[in-house]
């Protein structure tokens, strides 16, 4: 068994692996799953994951087939496993786990100081595959595929991150420095009215060191002094 870098030349591959995979692990309709694949990786969206310095997509082979991939980020010292997918037909092989460790272990290199892992709620067997690699969920969100909403579960391997403190218009906020998500410039920091983090405020552009106040209807951030922009998630179909 191999692990190395994804090419060009995977993008037939990783489609398919992905279809079969969320076939099997989520309960959507084929269409909305064909045209999310379409989204994600169709070729001129795989062609921009793989030149994305951020990005890091990990293809498993197996007698030289590819049986297997992983797509991750480095986002700010903190590695975002967004999917592990193995071929249907070579699951309970362990390929999940030996793909997991290496997508760790090359995040790591690069720099991630901890770990997250984001799964739907409704994937029980994604959600078991985290708590058993010792990832604890502190938090959950709300993401829309095909025009549905459905719960993100979001899990990590540890809780270190500090909050800091800022003063706006005479309120104290806590910036997570933690929670961090992609944009074009530099990271968007979560802000939060409370050391607990319970309630979520707005966003801090890690770019310009501004205060983000609003985002538009679609949930996209976009900072108002220097330009900043969240980058697609890939339950995006801005992706195209």
């Amino acid at each position: 068994m191999e692990i190395r870098e994804a090419t060009a030349e995977d993008g037939p591959a990783v489609r398919s692996i992905a279809l079969r995979s969320m076939e099997a692990s989520y309960s959507l309709s084929p269409s909305t799953i064909e045209s999310a694949i379409q989204q994600w990786y169709g070729e001129e969206s795989f062609d921009d994951l793989l030149w994305d310095d951020d990005v890091m997509l990990l293809v498993v082979e197996r007698d030289g087939e590819p049986v297997a991939f992983s797509e991750s980020a480095l986002v700010d010292g903190r590695g975002d496993i967004h999917w592990i997918h193995v071929a249907a037909m070579h699951r309970g092989e362990g390929i999940g786990q030996t793909l997991y460790e290496a997508t760790r272990e090359r995040l790591e290199t690069d720099g991630a100081e901890t770990i997250r892992g984001l799964v739907l709620a409704m994937n029980s067997e994604g959600n078991r595959f985290w708590e058993e690699r010792g990832l604890r969920k502190v938090d959950e969100g709300t993401v829309e595929i095909d025009g549905t909403p459905f719960i993100e579960n979001v899990y990590v391997d540890e809780d270190t991150a500090e909050l800091k403190p800022i003063v706006v218009d005479g309120q104290e906020l806590y910036i997570d420095r933690g929670d961090a998500e992609r944009g074009s410039e530099g990271p968007f920091y979560a802000v939060y009215t409370d050391e607990d983090r319970e309630n979520r405020y707005s966003y801090y552009c890690g770019n310009c060191e501004t205060l983000i106040t609003a985002m538009d209807t679609m949930g996209r951030l976009s900072c108002d002094e220097c330009g900043n922009q969240l980058k697609p998630t890939r339950w995006d179909a801005a992706y195209l």
